[in-house]
């Protein structure tokens, strides 16, 4: 549990998850731009990640990666410093957002939050363009939201149809 700043009851707790493992859950009202808590850990480069997270490797996805910039991936895992942001999982259909201030990332609300109800942010993994297709089932989404787009991975961008003038 994390005391809010103003030193209230617990913003949010993390317990068992529906959506995926262990989630992070409100315990009081959060309201619309609450910054709720720094998403922390192990500040490492793409080279790095990509050596702790070999995606070809794993039977399944599960990371703690973040993209701070262009150099720097924040590794959230509790065994590299991560905190409770770490546990709040993806949605398609989310009730906060992350923002990068500076070098910090934190989550905050993007509307009214109840207390029972679990946090979550639209993770958006970036597409390389190639295997799209193939990443889009291994980063496969189980968020429940009625707009789920099957997968944690960025929408795709749609293709604009030219209209010819004749």
């Amino acid at each position: 549990m994390s005391m809010s700043r103003d030193g209230r009851e617990p913003l949010y707790v993390v317990r068992n998850s529906p959506i995926h493992g262990r989630g992070v859950f409100a315990a009081r009202y959060i309201r619309a731009g609450t910054r709720i808590v720094e998403y922390t850990g192990e500040r490492i480069s793409n080279r790095e990640a990509d050596r702790r997270y070999d995606d070809d490797r794993m039977k399944r996805h599960h990371t703690f990666l973040f993209t701070l910039d262009k150099k720097t991936v924040i590794d959230g895992a509790i065994e590299t410093g991560g905190g409770d942001a770490s546990y709040i999982n993806h949605s398609c259909d989310p009730n906060c957002e992350a923002i990068i201030t500076g070098k910090k990332i934190f989550i905050h609300a993007l509307r009214g939050i109840y207390p029972g109800t679990e946090l979550a942010y639209d993770y958006q993994y970036e597409r390389t363009g190639r295997n799209d297709a193939k990443l889009e089932k291994f980063y496969f989404c189980k968020c429940g939201a009625e707009n789920c787009r099957g997968s944690i991975m960025k929408p795709a961008k749609k293709k604009r149809s030219r209209s010819r003038r004749k």
